[in-house]
């Protein structure tokens, strides 16, 4: 893309937030003055920094978290938007669950042990941990919660990967069996499936009353305004969490945002582009690192013209994904070229030579299939997500050089989910898939069985060789089969992948303990407000 064209896509993206805040920012300041009298747990404001580089943790207060999405589900067997899950690891947990290095770690399970044909697992129940009914947890609350998630309930598995889950015994009044049709060597990361308490009844969990065993207990949920969580005084981590109390706020959008940010009313915000997080460095603490969303240019493969290989390959060699990377995320982001991540070391592999920035190469294979002057497309694209949006404006606009004309349509994120996610309908989307800590979790998304390939790919090859490696129990024969997979889907582009994004997170100066996991979560247990 012409120099000149990816300044003005800049101009207009600063007049745009320019006009939005003279507009509004006076409405936000008076607010955030209205409110101030009821924020008596807030630690002052982000101007007031002398005392703060000493970092030595308090406890009590309340924070404020902005978010980008309402939530799907506050039942944890069945959320989809990573979006919710990154809040429900506040009140949820497995029987282990992954800390910060993206090691597992113990959680509802005290111990556990697998047999040596992978089959059975062991686990031990936590002593005195209790859920935030004031209950202890118990063997029967474990299995109905694997019975739950796996399937073996009622025959609805809610949890694709427990399907794999053949039976679940008790021993003992602290010991449970897992027994597996299979063995599968990425099962334990599995395991992080949350425990929720068996419905006295025996009726199902209530997902209105969400109760877990995490750091945070649910208070209140008010649709498209917020989730309120309040400390649970009896959580089995000695020490955490420090908050006395965190609001997930739903805000629509980084530009509103960011005026949140500077009027007050939000402490902390983990999506800013790398342009608002110049503009907020001053007054607020800014960190970022390479996060476990890989966004992608989705294509709809059962649709024409990107039922065509040759199509999707054109429109991966239209793209500068250096340049996207460079005007959306200041250039923090990773490039990539299929669906693993640089954040799972052991497995991801360098595809970025397949189908590599090429315009010449572009309107060749688009000549080769039948379109010598291009196409028209339309690209659906989630408008509370800036990070999408100001990506599709550079794709709509490298999309040019090849011939191919992208209009970009704006559309509600729960209209994004039931049209694009759930019914398939569109042509092309920029949204972004997030990983657990195995290498299977995005790989699976392609197979044709897979019932959220909500691209429609299709390749028999890439099918046969993702159940080699599902089948296999030697580590090194997984490694290859993963390679040759990521191999496959950089090839055909069943999707072009662009970016695992950069996580810019800014945070109010008087916070500390923020963590990054290789997962997407948003941990508020080691927050607290600094000594002063």
């Amino acid at each position: 893309m012409r120099e000149s064209n990816i300044a003005e896509l800049k101009e207009r993206t600063m007049k745009r937030s320019k006009r939005l805040l003279a507009f509004v920012l006076t409405l936000v300041m008076a607010l955030s003055v209205a409110l101030s009298g009821c924020s008596g747990d807030k630690k002052g404001d982000s101007s007031d920094q002398s005392d703060a580089s000493s970092k030595e943790p308090t406890y009590g207060g309340s924070v404020v978290v902005g978010i980008q999405q309402d939530i799907d589900s506050l039942d944890p067997h069945k959320a989809t938007a990573a979006g919710t899950k990154e809040i429900l690891f506040n009140i949820f947990e497995g029987l282990v669950k992954p800390d910060e290095n993206g090691n597992l770690i113990k959680a509802v399970a005290s111990d556990y042990k697998v047999s040596d044909d992978g089959l059975v697992y062991t686990f031990t129940i936590r002593d005195g941990i209790k859920f935030h009914n004031g209950n202890a947890v118990t063997v029967e609350d474990v299995k109905y919660s694997l019975d739950r998630a796996s399937g073996l309930l009622d025959g609805n598995a809610l949890i694709t990967a427990l399907k794999k889950i053949s039976a679940v015994n008790i021993v003992d009044d602290r010991t449970v069996e897992v027994t597996l049709a299979s063995a599968d060597t990425e099962m334990i990361y599995n395991f992080t499936a949350a425990i929720i308490p068996k419905p006295a009844d025996g009726t199902q969990a209530d997902a209105g009353k969400p109760v877990g065993t995490g750091p945070f207990k649910f208070v209140s949920y008010t649709p498209q305004e917020s989730i309120i969580l309040t400390k649970n005084e009896d959580y089995w981590q000695n020490g955490l969490p420090y908050l006395d109390e965190v609001k997930f706020k739903i805000v629509s959008g980084t530009d509103t945002a960011l005026l949140e940010l500077k009027g007050g009313s939000i402490d902390m915000y983990p999506y800013l582009t790398d342009s608002q997080a110049e503009e907020l460095k001053s007054t607020y603490d800014i960190e970022y690192a390479i996060s476990d969303v890989a966004q992608a240019l989705f294509l709809n493969n059962a649709e024409a013209p990107f039922d065509n290989e040759k199509v999707r390959q054109a429109v991966a060699c239209a793209l500068n994904k250096d340049e996207i990377n460079q005007f959306v995320a200041g250039g923090k982001s990773a490039v990539i070229n299929s669906a693993m991540l640089p954040t799972i070391k052991n497995y991801y592999v360098d595809t970025n030579s397949y189908n590599s920035y090429n315009v010449s190469r572009a309107k060749q294979l688009l000549a080769e299939a039948g379109y010598p002057n291009g196409f028209d497309m339309t690209i659906k694209v989630p408008s509370n997500y800036t990070f999408h949006m100001e990506t599709a404006q550079v794709v709509a606009e490298q999309l040019k050089a090849a011939g191919i004309n992208a209009k970009i349509e704006g559309i509600e994120w729960s209209s994004w989910l039931s049209d694009v996610y759930a019914n398939r309908d569109y042509q092309a989307t920029i949204c972004a898939l997030t990983a657990d800590l195995t290498p299977s979790s995005l790989l699976v998304r392609f197979t044709s069985g897979y019932s959220k390939n909500f691209v429609n790919f299709s390749d028999a090859e890439y099918d046969k060789v993702y159940a080699e490696a599902q089948a296999s129990l030697d580590d090194n024969v997984r490694k290859e089969k993963y390679a040759k997979l990521q191999q496959i889907l950089a090839e055909k582009e069943g999707s072009v992948f662009i970016q695992a994004a950069a996580l810019l997170v800014a945070k109010n100066k008087d916070l500390a303990g923020y963590k990054f996991y290789p997962v997407y979560v948003q941990d508020m247990s080691t927050v607290y407000y600094i000594k002063k």
